[in-house]
């Protein structure tokens, strides 16, 4: 009891000693993916346009459609707008483009009727509508094309392949 008495008595008179240092080594932690972010400045042009299929003025055979637009930056994939013009009628189509992993072009699955004209404006209202991913409305714009009554594509393959698009550029979102 003596010797416990003489240690407890040894460790008070001691002088405090400060908390040992935190580790500097970082944790081994799993890595972790961060997604890229593009920061669009304001000043920036607005997202326009630069090629479609059909092209303005086209002629092409009726039936199945895979119209796409693309732009000349990344756009935002859940804005769009489309609607017919005087001139031509709206195609038959489905009533979201999808837009691919290029991140500029929009596909829209349509059918055409033979020897019609259609017309139709992108971004014509006001709000909303197509968007680069700044959220920068892209600059309205119109397509006016026509079909004769020549034979067409019947299904999709035939219908991308006309369009010069593959298999992965199906106008259909699928979930995993």
């Amino acid at each position: 009891m003596r010797l416990a008495a003489a240690v407890l008595v040894g460790l008070l008179a001691a002088p405090a000693r400060a908390a040992p240092p935190p580790p500097t080594e970082i944790p081994n932690l799993p890595p972790k993916t961060v997604a890229p972010v593009t920061v669009v400045p304001p000043t920036a042009d607005p997202p326009k346009i630069v090629s479609s299929f059909p092209a303005e003025k086209d002629v092409i055979a009726p039936g199945a459609l895979v119209l796409h637009i693309t732009f000349d930056q990344r756009m935002d994939e859940d804005g769009f707008s489309f609607e017919p013009i005087a001139g031509g009628q709206m195609p038959d189509c489905l009533k979201t483009p999808r837009l691919l992993n290029d991140e500029k072009t929009f596909v829209l699955l349509c059918t055409t009727a033979p020897k019609t004209s259609y017309a139709l404006a992108f971004n014509a209202a006001p709000h909303g509508g197509f968007a680069n991913i700044g959220g920068k409305r892209a600059v309205p714009a119109a397509l006016a094309f026509s079909t004769n009554d020549d034979d067409g594509p019947r299904d999709l393959d035939d219908a991308l392949k006309i369009a010069k698009l593959t298999r992965a550029d199906v106008p259909i979102a699928t979930q995993p």
